[in-house]
């Protein structure tokens, strides 16, 4: 069974759902994977009382960097507890292209990618108050990419969201692994991700009957959420541009994904 593309807005997005919203903390969690320190960006509101469903944020190539922990505060403005995890290792960020292409290199393909994120997954589920049957995963670019791999290992998360992601291309009998739903939000003009793999991916997670909603955002190119892709394209030349509308549409379509899967019992 698939979703609708079509998104039903649900009153009441926001968790807080008096209006009354505490002072967003902040914090540093250190953890250690595979013998690397790593540590991760926990976001979440100080007067949010009881269990609350929580969502695992995975950053771009270029590590864990200010934009990824604002998306992290932002989520904890909603009212969920929010953790952007660290894949490379503690103060690993880089804005060259080059240093993050050999930074991501090492995951894809890998077990790895998946393990490491399932590490910060643990931490999240270890942070008091969070609601281990209302756990999703998002990521961006490489980390939309990263968000998949975990799913596919059967991971306990309700769903995950790919911003601008590449395809992991996933068998059939990866997709059966998958436990919650999936949200997959592509730039229509994403030269990363070619149009066969987008039809191999839809017919690995059809043919396992996986819940999933894709949307193209018309026009939108790779890294459409990130308001410094102009920046990063001027100075790079990659084909990559931030769209104000496909991230204000795609945030909307995430919020609305999870008010399904966190209120479906």
């Amino acid at each position: 069974m698939k979703f609708s593309a079509s998104v039903v807005l649900i009153a009441g997005a926001a968790l807080l759902a008096s209006g009354m919203r505490g002072e967003i903390k902040t914090r540093a969690v250190p953890y250690e994977h595979a013998g690397v320190k790593l540590e991760g960006y926990l976001a979440y509101d100080d007067a949010a009382e009881g269990e609350r469903p929580a969502v695992l944020v995975v950053p771009e190539w270029w590590g864990l960097n200010d934009y990824v922990k604002g998306r992290a505060r932002q989520l904890a403005e909603l009212g969920y507890v929010a953790l952007a995890v660290d894949m490379y290792g503690k103060g690993i960020v880089t804005d060259d292209p080059k240093q993050a292409g050999k930074l991501a290199g090492a995951f894809y393909g890998s077990p790895l990618m998946a393990a490491r994120a399932q590490a910060g997954l643990d931490q999240l589920l270890a942070v008091d108050g969070v609601d281990a049957e209302r756990v999703a995963a998002i990521g961006y670019c490489f980390g939309g990419t990263t968000v998949q791999a975990l799913a596919v290992t059967g991971a306990p998360v309700a769903g995950i969201v790919s911003f601008h992601g590449g395809l992991i291309g996933p068998t059939s009998a990866e997709a059966a692994k998958i436990k919650g739903s999936v949200l997959m939000l592509n730039g229509g003009a994403d030269s990363f991700v070619k149009p066969e793999e987008i039809t191999a991916f839809k017919a690995a997670l059809e043919e396992a009957e996986t819940d999933y909603i894709w949307v193209d955002f018309a026009g939108a190119l790779h890294a459409f959420t990130n308001p410094a892709a102009d920046e990063v394209s001027s100075r790079t030349g990659l084909p990559v541009a931030y769209d104000a509308a496909a991230d204000r549409r795609s945030w909307r379509y995430m919020q609305d994904f999870f008010d399904e899967i966190f209120h479906r019992r």
